[in-house]
Order: C-alpha cells, then sequence, then structure tokens
C-alpha cells in the first residue's frame, strides 16, 4: 500500500517535500495538474454575459477548485492557442 501525500501548506513546504521523498513509494493518483501564473496581471476586462453562462462558468471552475476569472483567462489562452483553420 502506497503512502498519502502530506498536506503541504506553502509552495517551499512543497519543494522540501518533493527534494527529500521517494515519490515512488506515494500515492499520486489523486494528484491534478495545475498551471502557475507568473505574468502580472496589469490589464482589466469587463463584459456581460448571460446568467446561465456565468453560472457554467462558475459551476466548471468549482469542479476544478480554482476561482472562475482563472478559469476564463485559461479558456481564451487555450482558444488562442489553436491554429487559425479558417486560412
Amino acid at each position: 500500500m502506497r503512502k498519502k501525500v502530506p498536506a503541504l501548506k506553502s509552495d517551499e513546504e512543497a519543494e522540501r517535500f518533493v527534494d527529500a521523498a521517494d515519490l515512488t513509494q506515494y500515492d499520486l493518483a489523486g494528484l491534478r495538474p495545475t498551471r502557475f501564473e507568473f505574468d502580472k496581471k496589469s490589464a482589466q476586462l469587463n463584459m456581460r454575459v448571460p446568467k446561465r453562462l456565468l453560472d457554467a462558468v462558475k459551476r466548471q471552475s468549482a469542479k476544478r477548485g480554482i476561482p472562475y476569472t482563472r478559469f476564463i483567462r485559461e479558456a481564451v489562452e487555450v482558444a488562442l492557442s489553436r491554429p487559425d483553420k479558417r486560412r
């Protein structure tokens, strides 16, 4: 039986754990990939959307455990990273 990953409360604590632990001994099945945001948020966007769309965004972001504004930023980034097939 594999060990559970301990609850880590800071980046520093997580770095120390990863540096010292033999990760093959831990159950990593419950881990989720995450994206780190390094760029400073220097611009603001204000837009109106139908309530049902915002509610759906909030539900999906809650399932992923992230703020809905980050969910929207990620959706925009994904849309912009796709090749334009209309050429």
